[in-house]
């Protein structure tokens, strides 16, 4: 069996390590001119399934550093002001394991083939059922199955479920992330909480790590290049409905909405580091109508894109990887017919994968009351 991967996610990256371990051919194709093009990695928490899951596709050698550079999420989820007054809850206080995303990427990179600057411009069913990728700067690649992991702006989903379309909540977030130094110790009950303010909420998240990356991977696994760097705090502005930066840059647009706030908050993100100070939208992909049982499908955002409020893509990203992985060892060890180990995929991820977006949308009004939910089908 072979399988051609599109994007190099975190949930296209899992899935291939998982082939790759069980001897199944898996290539990956990445549209961005390089691997380190753009950044690509703040803080997650992973639930229990989300950190079985990629723990269940990497090679087991490796288990001794993913547990290395994680550590356990505890947080109260408080509501505080400006100031840092606590005046109210979230709810029960989350718990699970935090990952640096960049950090696990370049783990999931290792060992794999990955071809780059490679645009999906479509693809076609062949008489003989493999299915042929074609790209914009290099020639079609044939395989026996063809899954699109590639994002929100899926070119895979846009042949397979052109009426599978993305929708804009209209939400506006800015994110950034500052080196965590002494000087924000009294900022610890801030993390894992949100800051509400004049009609903006700031959410704050340390990353700390038991041992840096880099030296993590030197002394635990040698074939493994990580990422030099420490601990940090993630923070993330969300805006009102249509919220713009207004030509500031994110840094401007969070210090222009935060005057008189608490001065460790506004010393967090003038310190920030601005190449990774961005402002992103919010939009949501919901499964609904199956597409046609065939040799391609879809994995993460790319056909169930959440709302960040919801903590979850990342989680259901890599469950995906996981549950289509054991179902393409299952047909291959049991000689079963591929079309119908993709079908079994399908069902469970069209079922989770939907609940996880309708989560994420239930919780979004918690931090933006006005924001503007799609219709329910």
């Amino acid at each position: 069996m072979r399988v051609s991967v599109i994007g190099a996610g975190l949930g296209g990256l899992a899935l291939a390590q998982g082939l790759h371990s069980a001897g199944i051919e898996a290539e990956v194709y990445e549209r961005d001119p390089g691997i380190t093009a753009r950044f690509q990695g703040y803080r997650l928490v992973l639930d229990p399934t989300g950190f079985q899951a990629v723990r269940a596709c990497l090679p087991t050698r490796w288990h001794p550093l993913l547990d290395e550079i994680t550590m356990d999420a505890s947080a109260e989820q408080l509501v505080l002001d400006p100031q840092l007054n606590e005046i109210g809850r979230l709810g029960a206080g989350r718990t699970g394991i935090v990952v640096d995303r960049q950090v696990l990427r370049h783990l999931l990179l290792t060992g794999l083939t990955v071809h780059t600057d490679a645009a999906l411009t479509g693809y076609d069913v062949l008489s003989d059922g493999k299915v042929r990728a074609q790209f914009a700067h290099r020639d079609p690649v044939s395989a026996d199955l063809l899954v699109g992991a590639d994002g929100v702006a899926s070119a895979v989903r846009g042949v397979l479920s052109p009426q599978t379309a993305p929708t804009d909540t209209g939400v506006r977030f800015v994110i950034g992330r500052t080196p965590l130094t002494d000087e924000f110790t009294g900022l610890s009950k801030a993390y894992g909480s949100k800051i509400a303010g004049d009609g903006v909420s700031l959410l704050l998240g340390a990353m700390r790590f038991r041992t840096p990356p880099k030296r993590a991977a030197e002394r635990l696994a040698p074939d493994v290049t990580l990422p030099d760097i420490g601990d940090y705090v993630r923070w993330a502005m969300i805006l009102p409905p249509d919220g713009s930066l207004g030509g500031a840059t994110a840094q401007d647009a969070v210090l222009s909405r935060t005057e008189g706030w608490h001065p460790q908050l506004r010393a967090l993100v003038e310190q920030a580091d601005p190449d990774n100070s961005t402002l992103l939208s919010i939009r949501v992909v919901e499964p609904r109508e199956r597409w046609a049982p065939g040799p391609v499908t879809l994995l993460g955002d790319a056909v169930h894109a959440t709302s960040p409020t919801g903590g979850n893509g990342a989680n259901t990203a890599l469950r995906d990887a996981d549950v289509l992985r054991r179902c393409l060892v299952g047909a291959v060890e049991r000689r079963q017919d591929l079309i119908g180990a993709v079908g079994d995929y399908e069902r469970q991820m069209f079922e989770y994968g939907g609940e996880a977006v309708r989560r994420s949308l239930a919780a979004l009004p918690a931090f933006v009351p006005d924001a503007q939910l799609p219709e329910r089908a």
